[in-house]
């Protein structure tokens, strides 16, 4: 069972797999992040720029928990994307906790945050690799 199997299988069993993965690339591109780029940033203005350097770099990841996830996108993103997909905020952002370093990790093979051209190209190989 792939990674997405269990983020779905942790989440009763609701979305899709291309549907979680889908929402955390809406949640990049979406004015308030701004981007592969622009999360990094948010990241980093909330004092976590250890850990999501770390997701960033070729080494290994630093863990984050869902209450740090809620500090960095604003418990009302959390609860709007939630409800969005049917979900208490608490498990969606536990759920984000799990998948957002895996997903920066795999957009970031080179250590760098890519330009927009190598970002296109990062999503759809990181499609195939997570989600078979």
């Amino acid at each position: 069972m792939g990674f997405l199997d269990d983020v779905v299988g942790s989440l009763g069993g609701r979305q899709s797999q291309g549907g979680i993965f889908d929402m955390v690339l809406n949640l990049m591109n979406s004015s308030n992040v701004g981007g592969l780029a622009g999360l990094v940033q948010m990241f980093a203005n909330k004092g976590f720029s250890e850990v999501v350097n770390s997701w960033v770099s070729t080494g290994q990841n630093l863990p984050i928990s869902a209450d740090q996830i809620k500090q960095v996108l604003g418990s009302e993103q959390i609860s709007s994307l939630a409800s969005g997909f049917g979900l208490s905020p608490d498990n969606l952002s536990g759920a984000l906790a799990d998948l957002l370093p895996k997903v920066v990790d795999g957009l970031t093979p080179e250590g760098k945050v890519p330009d927009a051209g190598g970002l296109d190209e990062g999503i759809e190989q990181l499609k195939k690799s997570l989600l078979g």
